[in-house]
This record gives C-alpha cells, sequence and structure tokens, in this order.
C-alpha cells in the first residue's frame, strides 16, 4: 500500500508530530514521497508514555535529519482539557512557523476524524459549513494548513505502518469518553467507517463540491491592516461562512453557539480577541480594542455608520481610509 501526495509545492513544512498512529504514518508518507518537512511535538505530562512518545520523536528526527520542536507543558486544571492543549498546540507551532519561515502546517487529520467532526456537529443542529468542518487545505495569514489524510481512514494507516513494521504508540486518553469525541468515535464513528466507507467517502466529496458550488468569495472589499469588511449578502449560511473563513486565519475557531450569537446579535467580540459587526451592508471583521478615543474621532465614526466594536481598532491604529471608502 502506497499513498501518494502530489498536491503540495512548497519546501518549508512542519509536521504536527505525537508519534501515533496518524502523524507517525505521515512522518513516512513524507519521507515516501520526497517531501521536505521538519517536526513539532508537545508533552502536556499527562501521561507516562509522554516521555517514550518524546524519546521516539527524537530518534526519528535524528535517523531522518529533520528539525526538532519540542514544548514541554503542565496544564494545572484538566477542564476543557481538549481545547487548552489545542491553543497551546496551535500557538506552539505558529511561534515556530514565525521564526523558521515555514510555508505549511502539515497535519495528520484523517477520515475517521472527519466522520466525528460531521456527526458531532450534526447532533448539535449544525449546517453545511459546519458539517463539512475539516478541508484539505486551510489559509491562514502567513501560512496554510495541509490535511493530505481526508481520503484515509485510521485502519488504513495502521495497515500501512503494520505492513512497513514501523513503531507507533497508542494513546490510552483515546478510549476515555468523558472527552466527546471519543463517545462519538467508539459508538459510531469507527463503526460506520468499517462497513460503509466507500459511500461515506463519496458523500463527503458531494458535500464538498456542493459547498464549493455556491462560489462564495472570501477575499474583503476592503482590507487594511487588520481590519477585513466583506459585502453582506443577506444569506445565513455565505455571512457565517465568509465570518468563519476569516477568524480561521486568525487562528481562532467559532463553536455553533458564538455562530448563533454572531447571527443574532450583529455585534460581538470573539474570545475577548476579534470584534465582528454586520449592518445592513457590511461585515466589519477586526482586533478589538478597549481604549479612550476622542470626541472627534467618535462623532467622525457615527456619521460613517462604523460600529462600535470596531471604531477603537482603527482609533488605536490610525486607519482612516475605511471612511473614504465607506462614502463610495
Amino acid at each position: 500500500m502506497k499513498i501518494q501526495i502530489t498536491n503540495i509545492n512548497t519546501t518549508k513544512n512542519l509536521l504536527a508530530f505525537s508519534s501515533g498512529v496518524d502523524s507517525t504514518a505521515l512522518f513516512f508518507i513524507l519521507l515516501e514521497n520526497n517531501i521536505p518537512f521538519d517536526i513539532a511535538i508537545v508533552n502536556y505530562n499527562q501521561r507516562q508514555q509522554a516521555k517514550e512518545e518524546i524519546k521516539y520523536a527524537k530518534e526519528l528526527a535524528k535517523k531522518y535529519d529533520k528539525k526538532l520542536f519540542i514544548k514541554d507543558v503542565e496544564l494545572n486544571s484538566t477542564s476543557n482539557f481538549e481545547k487548552n492543549a489545542r491553543d497551546i498546540r496551535y500557538n506552539f507551532f505558529e511561534e515556530i512557523i514565525a521564526q523558521g519561515n515555514y510555508e505549511t502546517l502539515i497535519t495528520a487529520h484523517q477520515l475517521n476524524d472527519k466522520l466525528e467532526w460531521f456527526l458531532m456537529q450534526l447532533s448539535q443542529g449544525a449546517g453545511l459549513v459546519e458539517l463539512i468542518g475539516l478541508e484539505e487545505y486551510t489559509y491562514k495569514e502567513t501560512y496554510q494548513i495541509f490535511r493530505p489524510l481526508l481520503q484515509y481512514t485510521k485502519e488504513e494507516l495502521e495497515t500501512f505502518l503494520n505492513k512497513r513494521d514501523i513503531k507507533y504508540f497508542i494513546d490510552e486518553s483515546n478510549f476515555d469518553e468523558k472527552y466527546t469525541r471519543n463517545y462519538f468515535r467508539k459508538n459510531f464513528s469507527n463503526e460506520l467507517l468499517h462497513n460503509f466507507q466507500k459511500g461515506i467517502k463519496q458523500s463527503f466529496k458531494y458535500l464538498e463540491n456542493d459547498l464549493n458550488s455556491l462560489n462564495i468569495d472570501y477575499t474583503p472589499i476592503y482590507k487594511e491592516k487588520e481590519l477585513e469588511v466583506f459585502k453582506h449578502s443577506n444569506d445565513y449560511n455565505i455571512d457565517i461562512r465568509v465570518i468563519d473563513i476569516s477568524l480561521k486565519k486568525r487562528g481562532i475557531l467559532l463553536s455553533k453557539k458564538q455562530r448563533d450569537e454572531i447571527l443574532k446579535q450583529k455585534e460581538l467580540v470573539v474570545s475577548h480577541k476579534i470584534a465582528i459587526s454586520i449592518n445592513n451592508q457590511y461585515i466589519f471583521i477586526s482586533p478589538y480594542e478597549n481604549i479612550s478615543m476622542d470626541k472627534k474621532f467618535k462623532e467622525l465614526c457615527r456619521i460613517n455608520k462604523i460600529p462600535k466594536n470596531i471604531r477603537a481598532y482603527l482609533y488605536k491604529d490610525k486607519i482612516k481610509e475605511i471612511f473614504n471608502f465607506l462614502k463610495i
């Protein structure tokens, strides 16, 4: 079994590694496809086995001449562990990417992950945009995320490793059903893929084609520094998709509750970081600031109908051309 990767042309690539089935398989798949990469791994110090996983990562990096980046952390609380761990992981990756000028972050998400996400979103009443979730490419401001294994199941990746007698680790916490993803994995997704793999693959392909056929323009009609302005389409699915894409580039994943709140309130600050506002014509997205502004500037914003939660960022970064744009 040979897995080919042909749709990547960058040379500065960083692999998110864990020593588990998925990332170990991807490590050797990248080698077989002659794709250059370095690796990054996080030790959360939650399991004794993690020390062996770090050791294995060091062995692979030395043997195959790869740069290895390790982050060692200890989470004081296990509350909302998955989200906190993800935030730490991606902040670490972005630090490496910025310092090393990496172009692509390669992750080992596979078809089981995609189906688990689909089922979790389905159970919460999500729409098409949320159901699709994991896509082959996600584009950030300064790099892209590439997920080349979304057409392959974990079972196929295990077969790939076992036939080559390649060592890998199994994280026992993946069987703990206190984590929602594990519950869906154990009770639904693994069994569905085992019995209906071909049909599920085809369905995801059709859904992605349907989404692409909407011909949504994700390009802002105005952009200055970290301010983006999009045309308000008056269509729930399109507007939330546009907002979702913009926030993903800024490193923020919206929950269904946040999406619903944005469309209900029209003005919202997400994660205390990003301000979003929707009026009759435009969607405004910028960093959130909470500073004092002079009366003249506030009056200028009021006249030009600049949303309140966007104004402080414009004032702080001296963004004035927006007023000429809004007069067009």
